[in-house]
């Protein structure tokens, strides 16, 4: 597990790999991340853009810009948690990724990054 804070708002990813995912014979390695998004700022907000970065150890690196995450541009109050659930698919048994959402601070509808700090993507044999 992996925290960061900046811009008043808590991001903490927990990672999975997925052996019945993955098809290891045939390079595939399948890793779910779990994302908790907690305001803690005195205003409102709302999740409009993602940007990350993804490292995969035998590839050249890829980076995936979107709106919103899972098709959500979620409305976080003062004090609320957005939790969600999304996957990565590499070609190896190493990787990372990082990256940045954008949000939108609806008191005075301007625009702010937040860092998502890096997290592994390991598959455990590799661990050993």
């Amino acid at each position: 597990m992996v925290t960061a804070i900046s811009e008043g708002v808590r991001i903490t990813v927990n990672t999975q790999f997925r052996p019945d995912l993955s098809q290891l014979d045939l390079g595939h390695y399948f890793f779910n991340y779990r994302v908790e998004i907690e305001n803690n700022n005195p205003f409102k907000i709302q999740l409009m853009h993602r940007d990350w970065y993804v490292f995969d150890s035998l590839n050249d690196a890829s980076f995936v810009s979107g709106e919103g995450v899972i098709g959500e541009q979620p409305i976080l109050l003062p004090g609320e948690r957005f939790v969600y659930t999304s996957g990565a698919e590499l070609s190896s048994e190493i990787g990372f990724m990082k990256g940045f959402y954008t949000f939108l601070n609806s008191g005075t509808e301007t625009h702010f990054q937040v860092n998502v700090p890096t997290f592994q993507l390991i598959s455990p044999p590799r661990l050993n």
